[in-house]
């Protein structure tokens, strides 16, 4: 039995997608469903590739269980669609990077992308609307948030 019939259908470690699957799949969430056509169209700026190219990253996104081909064609050719939701994926793909690059460490992994990317006053303000959620749910919950020792 080789190794890609023993996956287990729906679920891809983090590992295993690579950055041309994951920018398919960003595509895919932003339009919903669509050909290997029109996703290779839209991601010819930043990553110009052959049909037949996409073809072979939408059936390998297919066979690892993140990629959906519906039962509706345009023309000859096939649409599809996003498995999961992004959160899912992204977030399974943060704990792995979160524990393999930054040590488990989340303060470290956020710096990083804060040192790289900066927030801008907007964002400022939704990650402090993010805070104060994440801390009312903690004290929901009846967790030490850690300030008193």
């Amino acid at each position: 039995m080789s190794d890609r019939s023993k996956k287990k259908k729906g679920h891809a470690e983090p590992e295993s997608v690579p950055s041309a699957e994951l920018e398919v799949l960003a595509c895919l969430w932003q339009r919903g469903r669509a050909t290997a056509r029109s996703i290779r169209e839209a991601m010819t700026p930043y990553r110009p590739m052959s049909h037949g190219a996409m073809c072979t990253l939408l059936r390998r996104l297919e066979e690892k269980g993140l990629v959906c081909r519906t039962e509706e064609k345009v023309g000859k050719a096939f649409v599809y669609r996003a498995a999961g939701t992004p959160e899912k994926t992204f977030g399974e793909l943060l704990r792995e990077m979160r524990r393999r690059i930054f040590g488990g460490s989340g303060v470290t992994l956020v710096a990083s992308l804060f040192e790289s990317a900066p927030p801008n006053a907007e964002e400022l303000e939704e990650l402090e609307q993010l805070l104060s959620n994440l801390r009312r749910q903690r004290s929901k919950r009846g967790e030490n948030d850690g300030s008193d020792g």
